[in-house]
C-alpha cells in the first residue's frame, strides 16, 4: 500500500515562509487489460493520498498488480470515457484529482512542482504538458509537443464531458504547469492499427450522434490536411522516418473516422 504525500500536515518552505500542507491529492486511473503498464505508472503516483482505479473488466493481471498499490479497485462495465471518469470522481475523497492513463508516467519533477502549486494554488485547475512517445521515441515535433492537456484540477469544479476525446469542463481559472507527464503512446504500428480501429468507430458513434452530416470533402481533405498540418506545418519531417509514419497513421486516422461515419449513416445508425 503507497504511503500517501508525504508533506501532509507537515511544515513546508513556501515563498520565505514555513506554511501547514493540508491539501490532498487523488489520482485517478482507468484500466483496461494494462498489465504491461499499470505498475509504472502506479509507481510514479505513490507520493498522492489517494489511488483511485476504475476497471473495465480486465482479463489479464491489471487488478492484482493495481491492488498491490491501492485497495480502491473499482470494477464497471465501460461505456464511455466521460461516464467511466465521472464515476471515478464519485469515488474520490481528496480536494484536488490528477488524472492519468496506465500508459503514463508522472515524473519527479512534476511531482515536485503540483506539491509546491498545491501549497498556494492559484487556480482551479491547471493544464500539464505531455512528452510522447512512439515506437520508444520522444516526438517533439508534429504538434506532439509540448502537448497540454487538462489533468489536475479541484473535484468540486469539474466534470468530464464527451464520450470518446472527453473533456473537463471546469467552473473557474485554469493555469499551466512546466513539467511533464512522460506518454508512452504505440510501441508498434500494430498497436497502433488496433488502437485506431476502436477510437475511430468511437469517434463515428459520436459524430452520428450529434448530427453531423457525411461529406465527401471531409472524406477526401480532412485527412490530406491532418497530414499537412502535422508533417509540414508542425515540423514533422524533422523527426525523419518517425515523423513520416506518424503523419501517414494520423492520416489512416482521419479517412477512417470520415468512412466509418458514412458506413453508419448508410446502414441507419447501426
Amino acid at each position: 500500500m503507497h504511503a500517501g504525500y508525504r508533506g501532509r500536515g507537515y511544515p513546508q518552505y513556501y515563498r520565505g515562509k514555513w506554511v501547514v500542507e493540508l491539501t490532498t491529492i487523488s489520482a485517478l486511473i482507468l484500466t483496461y487489460n494494462e498489465e504491461d503498464n499499470i505498475e509504472d505508472c502506479l509507481k510514479s503516483l505513490i507520493w498522492c493520498n489517494e489511488i483511485i482505479v476504475i476497471d473495465s473488466y480486465s482479463d489479464d493481471q491489471t487488478v492484482e498488480i493495481a491492488r498491490k498499490y491501492t485497495d480502491k479497485v473499482y470494477q464497471r462495465i465501460f461505456d464511455d470515457f466521460a461516464s467511466q471518469r465521472n464515476y471515478g470522481l464519485d469515488k474520490v475523497s481528496s480536494e484536488w484529482v490528477l488524472v492519468i492513463d496506465a500508459d503514463e508516467r508522472v515524473t519527479y519533477e512534476l511531482k515536485e512542482e503540483i506539491q509546491q502549486v498545491l501549497l498556494a494554488p492559484q487556480a482551479e485547475a491547471y493544464k500539464i504538458p505531455f512528452r510522447n512517445y512512439f515506437l520508444g521515441k520522444w516526438i517533439r515535433y508534429c504538434g506532439w509537443y509540448p502537448d497540454y492537456h487538462l489533468r489536475l484540477f479541484k473535484k468540486e469544479k469539474a466534470r468530464f464531458v464527451n464520450k470518446v476525446h472527453e473533456k473537463v469542463d471546469i467552473k473557474g481559472d485554469i493555469n499551466k504547469l512546466s513539467a511533464a507527464i512522460d506518454h508512452y503512446t504505440y510501441k508498434s504500428i500494430s498497436q497502433f492499427i488496433r488502437k485506431t480501429d476502436y477510437y475511430t468507430t468511437l469517434a463515428a458513434k459520436e459524430m452520428y450522434l450529434q448530427g453531423k452530416q457525411f461529406n465527401i470533402f471531409n472524406l477526401i481533405f480532412n485527412p490530406v490536411w491532418r497530414f499537412i498540418k502535422m508533417f509540414i506545418v508542425k515540423r514533422g519531417y524533422k523527426e525523419g522516418i518517425y515523423g513520416f509514419i506518424l503523419s501517414v497513421l494520423y492520416f489512416f486516422y482521419a479517412f477512417l473516422k470520415y468512412a466509418k461515419l458514412w458506413d453508419i449513416k448508410n446502414n441507419g445508425g447501426k
